[in-house]
């Protein structure tokens, strides 16, 4: 199987309550996505974290940002899914790389493509 090249996807986490929880939630998908936080570079997939509908009268969701294949955007949705559990909804879309350039130059900068 050909994968597509990667780019910037958006793994939106639903359901949370408060920015606080959103939050809170960061900790065990940081852990899912990469157990050993002092591994030798790069990252399988780049990743980031940023909140969205904070402080509106819905709830807050927590959007992981990757920048990888499509059928990995989907793996790791598929795992934070299984993570979070039926309580949180859990969908991925393709994100803007202009929101999202840290996790684009991470990816040149790990991979040598400067």
């Amino acid at each position: 199987m050909v994968e597509d090249e990667p780019r910037v996807y958006e793994i939106r986490i639903h359901g949370c309550p408060t920015s606080q929880e959103a939050l809170a939630t960061q900790a065990p998908i940081k852990l899912l996505l990469c157990p050993d936080p002092d591994h030798a570079p790069p990252c399988d997939v780049p990743w980031s974290f940023t909140l969205a509908g904070e402080g509106t009268a819905h709830s807050t969701a927590l959007v992981l940002g990757v920048y990888t294949s499509s059928g990995r955007a989907t793996q790791v949705a598929d795992r934070v899914r299984a993570l979070v559990g039926e309580t949180r909804t859990v969908a991925v879309s393709e994100g803007e790389a202009e929101e999202w350039e840290e996790l684009v130059e991470q990816y040149r900068f790990e991979k040598g493509l400067r």
